[in-house]
């Protein structure tokens, strides 16, 4: 016998060790089977579980639950990231909290360290996928920094290379001063800043007292320009075009050049040129031939190319410097704020820097034609559609892609350099001493390059790494390409984009056919969780609080395709009271003596009750296949929590416990068989969203020597019939009930008191059911009985329409209807009067621009929830006969 309550800590870990050790999580392999592969994305070692993990894992178990129980052969690859920056901080905070440095430590021992806390704590995340419900095949999980996905990296990196899609180039880059690093563009995140605008003179060379006014967000850079730019059409500078000006504070004599890039509505028209600091300014040097100097060394100090005045300064102190002496010489003609966006390093938070630099950069726009070519082709299809119009907005624009890193942590470059400079790129020291000695004919001292590979590159193999590439595995030939990538739209660039490239390149066929991009989980009002807000959900505490099977169900509910998740506590507990709705009415269909029968025949139940429910889990189930298979998850799990909740529940079940406890034997038996069967299918459908619930009330209730729950096949529905006739008569009865008890409670009507049921104009169809159902209807509207005589409705009473019929209740011995009638119309003035506030607040352009996006969708949503309430206040006057 079922306890009375459902406890979750009594039963997740149990259950999960059961899943895992019975090897339900490994591919099956069958005849005809087809693969099903779905590639987790690794989480970083460094990681805790929090809820963007819990979205896209509990989406990908979901999928990877369905699909295991459709008979396909799946394939849920897991594994974990080194996340080279990340974890190198992590162990150096560790570090300088014992005293130690990583330079002082040196390369091999700090590596040493870094294994050592990987070993000890790098597992927390998948410990606590495990809590989660998460279903990959553990036995296969990789790390990017594990032998086999090593050997992966080196081959694509020499083989990329010898093809020229590798180079070593000096350009500027996104360098982090705090880590000494460089950074992709993805790396450095744009943070808006309150900035100021300063405006320096340029004294023109040979005219004395003419100057030419040049704005910058930057003035520390000053130090390096090589030129000052205006537009060609710009008519306030063409005489000054090809003249030159005279660099203040550094003396050094520039030209002024004319180049179509410059904007001439920014500042005065006239801006400087520092291409070794600048982006913008890097290409414009290009273009002019101009030098390019580096003014700041590798921790954003000035360095010996700058006056002597200025070496050695932090950046920041540098600009402040600069500045006051730029006051004192009279050349600071005005300042003024400015709000602009600033790059600043994911990982360190302080603003990166361009830096001129060699690096090593993969030919990224060679490699994404094919990959566009891929989705525009429908090789590869995002979910939902129009994440392909971002994609492709990436990629055809396109940059060198730089992928050196200025670490020890990582994959070390595969590149050796002989002392005269040349490069020998060789999957070991050994073949690079070999090539060494092939082109010198001798012998030559080698250096290996200190630097590593950017943690995407890694990552950009997953798909077929981790299936053993660059070897011929029966496991790359069988999984590959792969079904569906889960992810979030803010990796389309880091990672998905990058998968596309270089699967098709090393594989001729793109990494997966489908790509799922899901939002992003803010609160409740709709602001991004963060730790400073202090709105930051901890998915373990709301497992731990309510389940895991509440938690994934809550996230399925509220995941609708292209937006972005409210989430709160308060949906958790409501799909807690979900499971604990499901595991009590499990326990009334076992008390009731509810069986599964392999023999039961849904197609031929004859009881309209059963017909109905037969017919409604068969529309139910098909209903949540589809909904499955076209990832639209709160359709599948909204759909079901309704049918459970709703129909099972609240209507089958109190509709069933006449006939459970009455006297006909045959129609008994047949309820709890149909009631058997229901639960069976319910418990299937329900696996993918809530699998420990699900398989616990399997094994409680109907294990056999078929198996767990998680390997049972989905349940099919073909041949079940749905009874339209029977559907049409429950309809009616629920609607009939449904209506009596709003009119009751929308007049407070006490639920003590048991009143007559009047009708007026039923038809005979009507009257045939009423006197079908009374017992029901009696029962579940609180009524002393049904009055069938054809009457007007009476005064003081309270009616309710249905189809024809006009249902009047006599109230007057319970209720003062007319004190009712004037809470009412008082309550129906002050909604009126708050609607009115609403609208004229949300009709004010001023309003809905200015404010809060939070704030606007806050008084949408109230909107909403006041004309609710005015319909609800005025349904409830109409009552009142």
């Amino acid at each position: 016998m079922l306890e009375k309550t459902y406890r979750p800590e009594d039963v997740e870990e149990r259950i999960y060790a059961e899943w895992e050790g019975s090897g339900a999580f490994r591919p099956q392999p069958r005849p005809g089977a087809v693969p099903y592969c779905i590639m987790m994305p690794p989480p970083n070692v460094t990681g805790s579980l929090h809820m963007g993990h819990a979205l896209t894992f509990t989406l990908q178990d979901t999928l990877i639950r369905f699909h295991r129980m459709r008979g396909r052969e799946t394939l849920w690859q897991p594994g974990t990231d080194h996340a080279g920056i990340a974890t190198q901080m992590v162990v150096e905070r560790k570090l300088a909290a014992e005293g130690k440095d990583r330079r002082s430590l040196g390369r091999e021992a700090f590596l040493a360290e870094v294994w050592k806390w990987k070993e000890e704590s790098g597992g927390q995340i998948v410990r606590q996928l495990r809590r989660l419900g998460a279903s990959p095949d553990w036995t296969r999980e990789r790390f990017t920094l594990d032998e086999g996905l090593s050997k992966a990296v080196l081959e694509a990196f020499v083989r990329l290379y010898r093809e020229g899609l590798i180079y070593r180039d000096k350009r500027l880059v996104n360098w982090d001063p705090k880590l000494r690093t460089a950074l992709s563009d993805l790396e450095a995140q744009p943070k808006e800043v309150e900035g100021h605008l300063w405006y320096i003179r340029y004294p023109v060379e040979g005219e004395e007292g003419r100057y030419m006014v040049v704005a910058t967000t930057r003035p520390e850079t000053m130090l390096g320009d090589t030129a000052v730019a205006v537009h060609p059409e710009d008519p306030r500078y063409r005489d000054l075009i090809g003249k030159h000006v005279i660099l203040p504070l550094v003396g050094r004599r520039i030209p002024v050049i004319a180049d179509p890039d410059v904007d001439p509505e920014f500042g005065t028209g006239a801006v400087k040129i520092t291409p070794a600091h600048d982006f913008r300014d890097f290409e414009i040097g290009r273009r002019h031939g101009l030098g390019m100097i580096g003014i700041m060394d590798e921790e954003g100090r000035i360095n010996e190319n700058a006056p002597e005045r200025y070496r050695g300064l932090e950046r920041f102190e540098a600009r402040r410097r600069i500045v006051e002496d730029l006051k004192e010489l009279g050349l600071l003609e005005k300042v003024e704020p400015y709000r602009h966006m600033v790059p600043h390093g994911d990982r360190s938070g302080v603003p990166v820097e361009p830096f001129l630099t060699e690096q090593w950069f993969v030919d990224a726009k060679v490699l994404a034609q094919p990959a566009i070519e891929a989705v525009e082709t429908g090789r590869t299809r995002f979910v939902p559609k129009h994440w392909e119009n971002v994609y492709f907005e990436w990629m055809r624009n396109i940059q060198p892609w730089c992928i050196s890193r200025q670490l020890w942590w990582g994959h070390r470059i595969p590149a050796w350099y002989a002392p005269d400079g040349t490069i020998f790129v060789e999957r070991s020291e050994e073949e690079a001493k070999e090539a060494a000695r092939r082109h010198f004919g001798h012998d030559v001292p080698l250096e290996r390059d200190p630097d590593v590979l950017d943690t995407w590159f890694s990552s950009a193999l997953w798909p077929f790494s981790t299936l053993g590439w660059p070897d011929d595995t029966p496991e790359l030939r069988r999984y590959y390409p792969t079904d569906v990538l889960v992810t979030g739209f803010d990796i389309i660039f880091f990672w998905v984009a990058r998968m596309m490239m270089m699967g098709l390149h090393f594989m001729g066929d793109v990494p997966f056919r489908e790509v799922y991009i899901h939002g992003l989980v803010r609160d409740e009002r709709g602001q991004k969780m963060s730790k400073t807000k202090g709105n930051v959900v901890d998915p373990l505490e709301l497992i731990s609080t309510y389940g895991a099977d509440a938690l994934r169900y809550a996230i399925l509910a509220s995941v609708a395709q292209g937006r972005d998740i409210r989430f709160g506590p308060q949906r958790v507990q409501g799909y807690r009271n979900f499971v604990t709705k499901l595991w009590n009415a499990a326990r009334f269909v076992e008390m009731s003596g509810g069986l599964r029968d392999p023999a039961f025949d849904p197609a031929a139940v004859r009881l309209v009750l059963d017909r109905w429910i037969v017919g409604e889990t068969a529309r139910v189930g098909r209903e949540v296949t589809q909904a499955l298979e076209g990832y639209r998850f709160n359709e599948a799990a909204q759909g079901l929590y309704h049918f459970v909740w709703d129909t099972f529940c609240d209507w089958w079940i109190e509709l069933a416990k006449p006939v459970l406890q009455g006297e006909d034997g045959g129609a008994r038996e047949e309820t709890r068989r149909t009631a058997g069967w229901v639960l069976e299918r319910i418990l299937h459908l329900l696996h993918p969203m809530a699998p420990f619930v699900s398989e616990e009330l399997w094994l409680r209730l109907f294990d056999r020597p078929g198996g767990m729950l998680i390997t049972r096949p989905w349940p099919e529905f073909e041949g079940v019939p749905e009874d339209a006739a029977a559907r049409a008569e429950m309809e009616w009865l629920i609607r009939t009930i449904s209506a009596i008890r709003s009119a009751r409670t929308e007049l407070n009507v006490p639920p003590s008191a048991h009143l007559v049921l009047h009708q007026h104009g039923a038809s005979p169809l009507t009257l045939e059911r009423l006197r079908r159902w009374e017992e029901a209807i009696v029962r579940l509207a609180r009524l002393q009985r049904i009055d069938y005589e054809d009457r007007e409705p009476q005064a003081r009473s309270i009616v309710a329409v249905v189809d024809e019929v006009t249902y009047s209740l006599p109230v007057g011995e319970v209720v003062d209807l007319a004190r009712e009638r004037a809470r009412l119309e008082r309550e129906l003035g002050r909604i009126e009067k708050e609607i009115a506030g609403l609208e004229a607040k949300l009709g004010n352009r001023a309003f809905v621009e200015k404010a809060p996006a939070e704030v606007v969708e806050a008084q949408k949503e109230r909107h909403e929830e006041a004309l609710r309430t005015r319909e609800r206040l005025a349904r409830a006057l109409e009552r009142i006969a």
